[in-house]
């Protein structure tokens, strides 16, 4: 019987600070190149699903492939020309709202909103503006005399149609030829999409071709998704957004549409940047605040519509990443790549994840980026109560028991919690402060947990376990549980030889009430040679002893024969704590048969179908005392006579 908990992660090789350094340079200064192929990366994800759809329809796969990126970007220059078109309407009638912009401007000074802070503001502004403007004044002289400064003269040469032609077309050549790199790109990668499967694989994870070729699918999957999901939520987000600002008379309704969809790609800051705009253009069309109020209404209601249900309803899977992650990511991008690195934030974040997560040499993405939690949650409450923090350690147990039973939780959790300590105990790391902090957490945890307990109590449906189970198969979530009445037993639950042990004995006994059995408390202090003869255990059916450490077995069996010992017909058990998933009854009935317990436990599901048993008590085996071995006797010298003369 080994006293082993479930595996901790192991140690995530993080990169070295050169790793990192030359990497992100790489990556700042030849932006020039990365950034058109990670567009063209994440351009091949969204369009590979439709790749795959045409081929499945009989079409050949060039002109799957053609057909696909044609279409994508037809729809992305349709996008980008009517949204070009609505700006050039707006540049020619901003003139036009200029008026009641003023307009409000004055009505808010002359009542004086905000005890004429609008009206004082500018006062302090003027003044600043007057003393910064103003010069010492100077003696009159013929020196000091300001000369006359020449006026410049600017001679501007007449433009040739040719010079004219290539102003205009001299800004769209580059975005224009990285456009049309982006699309040659992606054309092939989606032709040569298996070769380069194949050299990815080859390149990084040839020594394990299941765990790479899973990556490869867990990214494009992940990856394609979000995009897909991303762009079906925007545009139900946005098409009621330019139905309704065209209904509330706001100029250019079809813009701000196309906007919100875009922006929402850009996560946290970008619906606000998109609700911004239309709110300003409220706010100048109308004389009145009631077009203001009605627009912001219409915003803040389709983000909550958007937020809890389309949201949770399209999204099958999450994106895989923390939120504090998705605003990091955000920043990171954003200098690096600028504005296109904002959008490109979340799903490039994503695909490193997923490197990470099954590719061993980019684990610390993973670490850093994902929303799986890094600790396990006995490690976690651990955390806690060695914090001396039992209010977030309540709050952990409570988020189990919404899905859990109180047994379950203690049997997987909160013991296996308390084992740890008990290893930081052995090995020194923890002094005797910290231990009793650590313990009067657990013990403020179970104190916490009274309501859940008698909760659970109280509920007419009791746990059930399979017929033909074994308590060694209570573990993993693979069992139902079925623990028997303990109505009209007495069980008293003590520690063995620490604070700790006193913790793992308190949770044992409010396991053992839910079953209704009446259970009590005692200290490992009660169990001291001096303090046992006065303990009372009259009124006790079973006497429970909890020990975290293994190799306390030689106490277990001297408490157990001092308790036998005191009351003859009680039963006495044992519990040597080894996490779940270590049950072994054979070594558990050996052990018992070895020290004269009732039951050895090394479970909560065993530890209590141990106290609830019915079963007689086990007599106090009667040692033969050894009597001393008395010495051989010596030899008795025979006495010499001498001969009488």
């Amino acid at each position: 019987m080994q006293s082993t908990l479930p595996a901790a992660h192991r140690r995530t090789a993080l990169p070295t600070v050169a790793t990192v350094v030359v990497t992100v340079a790489a990556l700042y200064f030849g932006r020039e190149v990365f950034l058109p192929i990670a567009i063209a990366l994440l351009l091949t994800f969204a369009l590979a699903p439709m790749v795959s759809s045409l081929k499945r329809a009989g079409i050949p796969r060039v002109a799957a492939v053609v057909l696909s990126v044609l279409g994508a970007f037809a729809a992305l220059a349709l996008f980008s020309f009517i949204v070009a078109s609505q700006v050039n309407e707006l540049a020619q009638n901003v003139a036009l709202y200029q008026a009641n912009i003023l307009t409000k401007v004055r009505s808010l000074k002359e009542r004086g909103v905000g005890g004429g802070i609008i009206g004082r503001l500018s006062d302090v502004v003027e003044r600043v503006g007057q003393e910064i403007d103003k010069q010492e004044p100077a003696l009159p002289s013929a020196a000091n005399t300001p000369k006359r400064e020449p006026v410049p003269v600017e001679i501007v040469p007449r433009e040739r149609p040719l010079e004219v032609l290539q102003s205009i077309v001299g800004p769209l050549i580059s975005p224009l030829a990285s456009a049309g790199l982006i699309i040659v790109v992606v054309v092939f990668m989606l032709l040569e999409r298996e070769d380069l499967r194949d050299r990815f694989i080859r390149l990084v994870g040839y020594g394990d071709l299941h765990r790479t070729t899973q990556a490869l699918q867990d990214a494009g999957r992940r990856v394609g998704r979000y995009l897909l999901m991303q762009m079906v939520v925007n545009v139900a987000y946005a098409v009621p957004i330019a139905i309704g600002l065209w209904i509330l008379g706001i100029p250019n309704a079809l813009l701000w549409g196309l906007l919100a969809l875009a922006l929402r790609f850009v996560p946290y800051i970008g619906p606000i940047i998109g609700a911004s705009l239309p709110l300003f253009l409220a706010l100048a069309v109308a004389p009145g605040w009631s077009l203001l109020l009605w627009t912001a209404a219409l915003f803040v209601v389709m983000e909550l519509i958007t937020g809890n249900v389309i949201e949770p309803w399209l999204y099958g899977s999450r994106t895989g990443l923390s939120p504090l992650a998705i605003i990091v990511a955000a920043i990171f991008w954003t200098w690096l790549w600028g504005p296109l690195g904002l959008v490109l934030s979340t799903p490039l974040t994503v695909c490193l994840v997923v490197l990470g997560r099954h590719v061993p040499q980019f684990e610390f993405l993973d670490v850093l980026f994902g929303d799986e939690p890094m600790l396990e949650p006995h490690a976690r409450l651990y955390q806690r109560l060695l914090a001396g923090d039992p209010e977030e350690a309540t709050d952990h147990a409570e988020e189990f028991l919404e899905e859990g039973y109180l047994v379950e939780f203690y049997d997987k959790v909160a013991i296996p919690a308390l084992l740890l300590g008990e290893q930081d105990r052995v090995r020194g790391v923890m002094g005797e402060p910290q231990r009793r902090q650590v313990a009067a957490s657990a013990q403020t945890m179970v104190a916490n947990l009274v309501e859940s307990a008698q909760q659970e109590a109280s509920e007419e449906e009791e746990p059930t376990l399979a017929d033909d189970a074994e308590p060694s198969d209570a573990k993993d979530g693979e069992y139902e549980i079925e623990l028997p009445d303990g109505t009209d037993i007495t069980v008293l639950c003590a520690g063995g030889r620490g604070e700790l042990d006193d913790a793992a004995a308190a949770m044992l006994m409010q396991v053992l009430e839910v079953q209704g059995a009446e259970a009590s408390m005692a200290s490992f202090a009660d169990l001291e040679p001096n303090a046992l003869r006065r303990l009372e255990l009259g009124s006790f059916d079973t006497v429970v002893v909890n020990f975290l450490n293994q190799d306390s077995v030689k106490h277990a069996r001297f408490l157990v024969r001092r308790l036998k010992r005191a009351k003859v017909s009680l039963r006495v058990g044992v519990v040597l704590w080894s996490g779940p998933g270590n049950d072994d009854n054979d070594a558990c009935e050996k052990l018992a048969t070895g020290i004269n317990a009732d039951f050895v436990a090394d479970g909560m599901i065993s530890a209590v179908l141990g106290a609830l048993s019915k079963s007689a008590p086990v007599g106090l085996k009667s040692t033969a005392k050894r009597r001393p071995r008395r010495p051989p006797p010596r030899p008795k010298r025979a006495l010499s006579a001498t001969p009488a003369e």
